[in-house]
Protein backbone atom coordinates (compact mmCIF):
# COMPACT_ATOMS: atom_id res chain seq x y z
CA UNK A 1 0.00 0.00 0.00
CA UNK A 2 1.28 3.52 -1.01
CA UNK A 3 1.00 6.01 1.88
CA UNK A 4 0.17 9.03 0.42
CA UNK A 5 0.55 12.64 1.48
CA UNK A 6 -1.11 15.94 0.14
CA UNK A 7 0.03 19.14 0.37
CA UNK A 8 -2.86 22.09 -0.44
CA UNK A 9 -6.25 21.58 -0.18
CA UNK A 10 -7.61 23.98 -2.75
CA UNK A 11 -9.48 22.99 -5.91
CA UNK A 12 -6.07 20.37 -7.18
CA UNK A 13 -5.65 19.11 -3.17
CA UNK A 14 -9.11 18.13 -3.43
CA UNK A 15 -8.87 16.30 -6.95
CA UNK A 16 -5.77 14.26 -5.77
CA UNK A 17 -8.23 13.48 -2.54
CA UNK A 18 -11.05 12.09 -4.78
CA UNK A 19 -8.51 10.59 -7.61
CA UNK A 20 -6.68 7.82 -4.85
CA UNK A 21 -10.88 6.26 -3.90
CA UNK A 22 -10.21 4.43 -7.19
CA UNK A 23 -6.90 3.19 -6.43
CA UNK A 24 -6.89 0.36 -4.41
CA UNK A 25 -2.81 0.33 -3.80
CA UNK A 26 -2.96 3.42 -2.39
CA UNK A 27 -3.81 5.50 0.31
CA UNK A 28 -4.33 8.67 1.87
CA UNK A 29 -2.29 9.28 4.81
CA UNK A 30 -2.76 12.80 5.65
CA UNK A 31 -2.94 16.69 4.36
CA UNK A 32 -1.00 19.13 5.22
CA UNK A 33 -2.37 22.97 5.27
CA UNK A 34 -0.75 26.62 5.74
CA UNK A 35 -4.83 27.66 6.72
CA UNK A 36 -6.59 27.14 10.60
CA UNK A 37 -6.42 22.99 10.06
CA UNK A 38 -9.34 22.99 12.24
CA UNK A 39 -10.85 24.85 9.38
CA UNK A 40 -10.87 22.45 6.77
CA UNK A 41 -13.31 19.77 6.14
CA UNK A 42 -12.13 16.71 3.75
CA UNK A 43 -13.86 14.08 2.28
CA UNK A 44 -11.67 11.01 3.53
CA UNK A 45 -12.68 9.96 7.14
CA UNK A 46 -10.24 9.19 9.69
CA UNK A 47 -7.48 11.38 7.98
CA UNK A 48 -5.81 14.03 9.77
CA UNK A 49 -5.56 17.66 9.07
CA UNK A 50 -2.28 19.01 9.40
CA UNK A 51 -0.88 21.99 10.23
CA UNK A 52 1.98 22.56 7.54
CA UNK A 53 4.77 23.65 10.17
CA UNK A 54 4.26 20.10 11.45
CA UNK A 55 5.19 18.20 8.21
CA UNK A 56 8.16 17.08 9.48
CA UNK A 57 6.50 14.73 11.99
CA UNK A 58 5.42 12.74 9.33
CA UNK A 59 8.95 12.00 7.67
CA UNK A 60 8.29 8.57 8.02
CA UNK A 61 4.74 7.89 7.37
CA UNK A 62 4.49 8.84 3.68
CA UNK A 63 5.87 7.07 0.69
CA UNK A 64 5.10 9.94 -1.67
CA UNK A 65 4.24 13.98 -1.28
CA UNK A 66 1.91 15.64 -3.75
CA UNK A 67 2.85 18.92 -3.77
CA UNK A 68 -0.73 20.91 -4.80
CA UNK A 69 0.23 24.89 -4.65
CA UNK A 70 0.39 27.03 -7.19
CA UNK A 71 3.38 27.09 -9.90
CA UNK A 72 3.60 31.32 -9.45
CA UNK A 73 5.10 31.01 -5.76
CA UNK A 74 4.60 28.64 -3.92
CA UNK A 75 6.39 25.21 -5.11
CA UNK A 76 9.68 27.14 -6.25
CA UNK A 77 9.73 28.01 -2.13
CA UNK A 78 8.11 24.62 -1.03
CA UNK A 79 9.33 21.85 -3.67
CA UNK A 80 12.52 22.30 -2.50
CA UNK A 81 11.38 22.01 1.31
CA UNK A 82 9.30 19.47 0.72
CA UNK A 83 12.45 17.71 -0.85
CA UNK A 84 14.29 17.70 2.30
CA UNK A 85 11.76 15.43 3.59
CA UNK A 86 9.61 13.35 1.04
CA UNK A 87 9.58 11.86 -2.15
CA UNK A 88 7.45 14.20 -4.31
CA UNK A 89 5.35 15.03 -6.94
CA UNK A 90 4.53 18.50 -8.54
CA UNK A 91 1.94 20.13 -11.48
CA UNK A 92 5.15 22.99 -11.65
CA UNK A 93 3.43 24.41 -15.20
CA UNK A 94 5.45 27.73 -15.62
CA UNK A 95 7.12 26.32 -19.19
CA UNK A 96 10.21 28.73 -19.11
CA UNK A 97 11.19 28.16 -15.51
CA UNK A 98 11.13 24.60 -15.30
CA UNK A 99 14.93 24.37 -15.96
CA UNK A 100 15.52 26.35 -12.93
CA UNK A 101 13.00 24.74 -10.51
CA UNK A 102 14.57 20.96 -11.87
CA UNK A 103 17.79 21.90 -10.64
CA UNK A 104 16.98 23.31 -7.52
CA UNK A 105 14.69 20.40 -7.07
CA UNK A 106 17.10 17.64 -7.58
CA UNK A 107 19.93 19.39 -5.71
CA UNK A 108 17.51 18.78 -2.96
CA UNK A 109 16.53 15.36 -3.16
CA UNK A 110 19.57 14.13 -3.91
CA UNK A 111 20.77 15.81 -1.23
CA UNK A 112 18.68 14.17 0.98
CA UNK A 113 18.07 10.85 -0.97
CA UNK A 114 14.65 11.20 -2.14
CA UNK A 115 12.75 10.74 -5.69
CA UNK A 116 10.90 13.10 -7.37
CA UNK A 117 8.58 14.18 -10.88
CA UNK A 118 8.17 17.60 -11.20
CA UNK A 119 6.09 19.29 -13.99
CA UNK A 120 3.45 16.43 -14.10
CA UNK A 121 0.01 16.79 -15.84
CA UNK A 122 -1.03 17.08 -18.79
CA UNK A 123 0.76 20.35 -20.18
CA UNK A 124 3.53 20.29 -18.91
CA UNK A 125 3.03 16.46 -18.99
CA UNK A 126 0.93 14.11 -21.06
CA UNK A 127 1.13 16.98 -24.04
CA UNK A 128 4.77 17.04 -23.33
CA UNK A 129 5.47 13.17 -23.97
CA UNK A 130 3.28 13.70 -27.40
CA UNK A 131 5.45 16.27 -28.42
CA UNK A 132 9.17 14.04 -28.00
CA UNK A 133 7.52 11.19 -29.75
CA UNK A 134 6.08 12.94 -32.43
CA UNK A 135 9.14 14.93 -33.06
CA UNK A 136 11.24 11.48 -32.70
CA UNK A 137 9.33 9.43 -35.25
CA UNK A 138 8.83 12.44 -37.51
CA UNK A 139 12.08 14.43 -37.13
CA UNK A 140 11.08 16.50 -40.67
CA UNK A 141 8.07 18.15 -39.14
CA UNK A 142 6.66 21.15 -36.84
CA UNK A 143 5.32 20.89 -33.54
CA UNK A 144 2.01 22.50 -32.89
CA UNK A 145 0.37 22.92 -29.72
CA UNK A 146 -3.12 24.52 -28.98
CA UNK A 147 -5.15 25.11 -25.27
CA UNK A 148 -8.22 25.81 -24.75
CA UNK A 149 -11.08 26.94 -24.82
CA UNK A 150 -10.49 26.48 -20.99
CA UNK A 151 -9.81 27.59 -17.55
CA UNK A 152 -5.73 27.74 -16.70
CA UNK A 153 -5.72 27.38 -13.39
CA UNK A 154 -1.79 28.77 -13.39
CA UNK A 155 -3.13 31.82 -15.22
CA UNK A 156 -5.92 32.26 -12.81
CA UNK A 157 -3.61 31.83 -9.57
CA UNK A 158 -1.21 34.06 -11.29
CA UNK A 159 -3.90 37.33 -11.26
CA UNK A 160 -5.63 36.67 -8.00
CA UNK A 161 -2.02 37.56 -6.86
CA UNK A 162 -2.23 40.97 -7.88
CA UNK A 163 -2.85 43.46 -5.11
CA UNK A 164 -6.49 44.79 -5.24
CA UNK A 165 -7.79 41.32 -6.77
CA UNK A 166 -10.68 39.33 -4.58
CA UNK A 167 -10.91 36.65 -7.36
CA UNK A 168 -10.22 36.06 -11.36
CA UNK A 169 -10.93 33.14 -14.17
CA UNK A 170 -8.91 33.26 -17.45
CA UNK A 171 -9.58 31.59 -20.18
CA UNK A 172 -7.01 30.73 -22.85
CA UNK A 173 -8.92 30.64 -26.29
CA UNK A 174 -7.16 29.17 -29.40
CA UNK A 175 -7.13 31.15 -32.30
CA UNK A 176 -9.35 28.94 -35.20
CA UNK A 177 -7.50 30.34 -38.10
CA UNK A 178 -4.09 29.41 -37.11
CA UNK A 179 -6.06 25.98 -35.67
CA UNK A 180 -7.07 25.33 -39.70
CA UNK A 181 -3.97 26.39 -41.14
CA UNK A 182 -2.16 23.78 -39.25
CA UNK A 183 -4.55 20.95 -40.10
CA UNK A 184 -4.81 21.88 -43.46
CA UNK A 185 -0.63 20.96 -43.23
CA UNK A 186 0.46 24.14 -44.42
CA UNK A 187 3.25 24.76 -41.59
CA UNK A 188 2.58 28.08 -40.77
CA UNK A 189 5.37 29.83 -38.87
CA UNK A 190 2.73 30.95 -35.43
CA UNK A 191 3.96 33.69 -33.22
CA UNK A 192 2.51 32.45 -29.47
CA UNK A 193 0.25 35.76 -30.04
CA UNK A 194 -1.13 34.27 -33.12
CA UNK A 195 -2.31 30.90 -31.82
CA UNK A 196 -3.86 32.04 -28.81
CA UNK A 197 -5.32 34.70 -26.95
CA UNK A 198 -6.44 35.14 -22.87
CA UNK A 199 -9.72 36.10 -21.52
CA UNK A 200 -9.51 37.49 -17.85
CA UNK A 201 -12.71 37.58 -15.92
CA UNK A 202 -11.89 39.73 -12.73
CA UNK A 203 -13.38 40.67 -9.51
CA UNK A 204 -11.65 43.57 -7.84
CA UNK A 205 -11.65 44.77 -4.14
CA UNK A 206 -14.14 48.04 -3.62
CA UNK A 207 -11.63 51.16 -4.59
CA UNK A 208 -8.78 49.19 -6.24
CA UNK A 209 -6.77 51.04 -9.30
CA UNK A 210 -8.42 48.60 -12.02
CA UNK A 211 -6.25 50.19 -14.91
CA UNK A 212 -3.45 49.05 -12.63
CA UNK A 213 -4.71 45.66 -12.22
CA UNK A 214 -4.74 45.91 -15.79
CA UNK A 215 -1.51 46.94 -16.52
CA UNK A 216 0.16 44.15 -14.37
CA UNK A 217 -1.73 41.42 -15.82
CA UNK A 218 -1.11 42.63 -20.03
CA UNK A 219 2.57 42.81 -18.54
CA UNK A 220 3.14 39.86 -16.51
CA UNK A 221 6.16 37.82 -17.53
CA UNK A 222 5.96 34.29 -18.55
CA UNK A 223 2.23 34.44 -18.30
CA UNK A 224 0.64 37.29 -20.17
CA UNK A 225 2.92 39.75 -21.82
CA UNK A 226 3.28 37.37 -24.89
CA UNK A 227 -0.11 37.53 -25.71
CA UNK A 228 -3.25 39.35 -26.79
CA UNK A 229 -5.20 40.31 -23.46
CA UNK A 230 -8.86 41.07 -23.02
CA UNK A 231 -9.95 41.70 -19.16
CA UNK A 232 -13.15 41.89 -17.99
CA UNK A 233 -14.00 43.26 -14.57
CA UNK A 234 -17.10 41.60 -13.22
CA UNK A 235 -18.90 41.06 -9.83
CA UNK A 236 -18.10 38.12 -7.35
CA UNK A 237 -21.77 37.15 -7.62
CA UNK A 238 -21.24 37.44 -11.74
CA UNK A 239 -17.60 34.93 -11.54
CA UNK A 240 -19.94 32.55 -9.11
CA UNK A 241 -23.18 32.30 -11.67
CA UNK A 242 -21.30 32.44 -15.11
CA UNK A 243 -17.32 30.97 -14.04
CA UNK A 244 -17.74 28.34 -11.68
CA UNK A 245 -16.49 25.36 -13.92
CA UNK A 246 -12.87 24.38 -14.18
CA UNK A 247 -13.20 22.71 -18.20
CA UNK A 248 -10.34 22.64 -19.99
CA UNK A 249 -8.29 20.88 -22.94
CA UNK A 250 -6.57 21.28 -25.78
CA UNK A 251 -4.70 19.31 -29.03
CA UNK A 252 -0.96 18.69 -30.08
CA UNK A 253 -0.39 18.22 -33.85
CA UNK A 254 2.43 17.28 -35.48
CA UNK A 255 3.19 17.79 -38.94
CA UNK A 256 5.63 16.40 -40.99
CA UNK A 257 7.03 13.77 -44.02
CA UNK A 258 8.74 10.81 -43.58
CA UNK A 259 12.03 10.01 -45.68
CA UNK A 260 10.03 9.29 -48.74
CA UNK A 261 8.21 12.42 -48.75
CA UNK A 262 4.45 11.45 -47.38
CA UNK A 263 2.71 13.44 -45.60
CA UNK A 264 1.85 12.53 -42.29
CA UNK A 265 -0.18 14.84 -39.03
CA UNK A 266 0.02 13.23 -35.59
CA UNK A 267 -2.72 14.71 -33.02
CA UNK A 268 -3.45 14.04 -29.63
CA UNK A 269 -6.72 15.78 -28.02
CA UNK A 270 -8.29 15.89 -24.50
CA UNK A 271 -11.50 17.54 -23.61
CA UNK A 272 -11.70 17.92 -19.97
CA UNK A 273 -14.63 18.71 -17.32
CA UNK A 274 -12.53 19.35 -15.07
CA UNK A 275 -9.07 20.78 -15.70
CA UNK A 276 -7.93 20.04 -11.56
CA UNK A 277 -9.49 17.14 -11.29
CA UNK A 278 -8.14 15.50 -14.23
CA UNK A 279 -4.54 16.92 -13.71
CA UNK A 280 -5.07 15.51 -9.95
CA UNK A 281 -5.70 11.78 -11.45
CA UNK A 282 -2.27 12.48 -13.61
CA UNK A 283 -0.27 13.07 -10.38
CA UNK A 284 -2.03 9.99 -8.65
CA UNK A 285 -0.81 7.75 -11.69
CA UNK A 286 2.66 9.39 -11.33
CA UNK A 287 2.70 8.78 -7.59
CA UNK A 288 2.48 5.68 -8.04
CA UNK A 289 5.82 5.36 -10.18
CA UNK A 290 7.53 8.07 -7.92
CA UNK A 291 6.92 5.40 -5.25
CA UNK A 292 8.37 2.59 -6.99
CA UNK A 293 11.05 4.43 -8.14
CA UNK A 294 12.07 4.96 -4.95
CA UNK A 295 11.67 1.39 -3.28
CA UNK A 296 14.24 1.01 -6.29
CA UNK A 297 16.95 3.22 -4.89
CA UNK A 298 15.86 5.95 -7.44
CA UNK A 299 16.92 9.55 -6.42
CA UNK A 300 16.91 12.88 -8.10
CA UNK A 301 14.65 15.17 -9.96
CA UNK A 302 12.79 13.40 -12.63
CA UNK A 303 10.35 14.68 -15.67
CA UNK A 304 7.70 12.79 -17.54
CA UNK A 305 10.30 11.60 -20.10
CA UNK A 306 12.19 9.63 -17.93
CA UNK A 307 9.36 7.71 -16.40
CA UNK A 308 8.37 4.38 -18.20
CA UNK A 309 4.94 3.82 -18.86
CA UNK A 310 4.14 0.85 -17.24
CA UNK A 311 4.99 2.00 -13.75
CA UNK A 312 1.99 4.55 -13.61
CA UNK A 313 -0.21 1.23 -13.90
CA UNK A 314 -1.72 -0.75 -11.09
CA UNK A 315 -1.56 -3.78 -13.15
CA UNK A 316 1.94 -6.20 -13.61
CA UNK A 317 3.76 -6.19 -16.69
CA UNK A 318 2.52 -9.60 -17.07
CA UNK A 319 -1.05 -8.19 -17.11
CA UNK A 320 0.11 -4.87 -19.06
CA UNK A 321 1.24 -7.37 -21.86
CA UNK A 322 -1.96 -10.02 -22.21
CA UNK A 323 -4.63 -6.58 -22.01
CA UNK A 324 -3.12 -3.86 -23.77
CA UNK A 325 -0.41 -4.84 -25.48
Amino acid sequence: MIRVGISGYGNLGRGVEAALTLCPDMKLTAVFTRRNPQSLSIATPGVPVVAETEVAGYADQIDVMILCGGSATDLPVQGPAYAKLFNTIDSFDTHARIPEYFSAMDHALKESGHFGIISVGWDPGLFSLNRMMAGAILPDGHDYTFWGRGVSQGHSDAIRRISGVLDAKQYTVPIESAVDAVRSGQNPDLSVREKHLRECWVVAEEGADLAEIERQIVTMPNYFDEYDIIVHFISLEELRRDHSGMPHGGFVIRSGKTAQGESCTVEYSLKLGSNPQFTASVLVAYARAAARLAAAGETGAHSVFDIAPALLSPKTPEELRRTML
